[in-house]
């Protein structure tokens, strides 16, 4: 009962701001956004026109002083100002309660690895100046390893692998921290970008980035596979100038894709060499745990699994891993206050 009152006078919110993908997790209700990253900007006046799925159905649907940016890149925000209006909506979104006041909002933000103390900064002012009451920032793979309920704070070796949109992040998590961590700026985003090179180089066909997601998501794969699915790719004949569709397989697909996939496994290999023999043993037992919009590329756990000699695995619901995980930090954190991202400009609120 009485937690039910106090729920009326803070919220916990979850927010896995992504360079691709927002997902906002709200206490009590679960993701309740889960929107682009993508905001729509007026060139003449500065003024912000939409932001999520508003500013994407606008993507090359606009006159040229309208722009869709991410104002994140790399999981690094690339523009405060963007970031911090993108945030305000998104905060603004979820308090659809009515008040006679304005309740307490307590954020937390899940951010890449290895980002600076001046990124991690930036962040954090862009969730207060949104109008968060406390901020709190967490590094994705640990709130996407806790949104799998692994046991991070045990003396055991849990090894994450993050596919995100704009990058790959590998970490080992033991006693609560980060033992080794890897990234990588290849990923979902990247692998959308080999598609549409190998359409103009094979077909001199020009693509879209939509275009190229579409065919990732149904038949790309990240090794050739004995099926024969195919799909058409629509575009403009780069020599004639006029629209062109051409059948594509999984096979072309995945020879595309082979060069960055390489490199994700690569980044994994020589995670998996630097960890310390103990907490390898208890990988080789525990697995490789997969997370991310990208983990679900068709075969991508089985290469995985081939080329490190350690089973890989996807968690469930991988693209809501981050988001859930940050969420149940917010609601357990006397327990789980060792697992957030410190910071040397400010210790977390206590």
């Amino acid at each position: 009962m009485f937690k039910k009152i106090i729920s009326h006078f803070f919220q916990d919110i979850a927010i896995d701001l992504g360079t691709a993908t927002t997902l906002v997790y709200l206490r009590g209700r679960g993701i309740v956004i889960f929107e682009p990253s993508v905001v729509a900007i007026n060139q003449k006046t500065g003024q912000v026109l939409a932001i999520g799925d508003e500013a994407k159905k606008m993507v090359g649907r606009t006159p040229a002083h309208i722009v869709a940016t991410r104002p994140l890149v790399n999981g690094v925000i690339s523009d405060f100002e963007v970031t911090e209006q993108m945030l305000r909506y998104f905060i603004e979104k979820v308090q659809q309660r009515k008040f006679f006041f304005k309740p307490r909002s307590r954020v937390i933000i899940g951010v890449p690895c290895e980002v600076t103390e001046v990124e991690k900064k930036s962040v954090r002012d862009a969730g207060l100046s949104a109008g968060a009451s406390e901020v709190y920032l967490i590094e994705q793979p640990m709130a996407a390893a806790i949104g799998a309920r692994l046991a991070v704070q045990e003396a055991g070796g849990n090894f994450i692998v993050d596919i995100g949109g704009g990058t790959t992040q590998v970490v080992v998590i033991s006693l609560g921290g980060i033992v080794l961590s890897k990234s990588l700026r290849v990923a979902g985003d990247k692998l959308n970008e080999d598609i549409i090179q190998f359409a103009q180089e094979e077909y001199k066909l020009l693509i879209g980035e939509r275009t190229a997601e579409e065919i990732k998501i149904g038949i790309g794969s990240a090794f050739p596979m004995k099926g024969k699915k195919e799909m058409p790719m629509r575009g403009r004949n780069l020599v004639t100038g006029l629209p062109e569709e051409i059948l594509v397989s999984e096979n072309n697909i995945a020879q595309a894709l082979s060069k960055s996939i390489k490199q994700i496994v690569n980044t994994i290999k020589a995670a998996v060499e630097e960890t310390p023999p103990e907490l390898l043993a208890d990988v080789m037992k525990n697995g490789i745990s997969l997370v991310g919009g990208g983990s679900l590329l068709n075969g991508l756990d089985v290469l995985i699994t081939k080329e490190t000699k350690i089973p890989a695995r996807i968690v469930e619901d991988p693209v809501t891993a981050v988001a859930r995980g940050a969420g149940l930090v917010l609601e357990n954190l006397d327990e789980l206050r060792e697992v957030l991202a410190e910071t040397e400009y400010l210790e977390p609120p206590r």
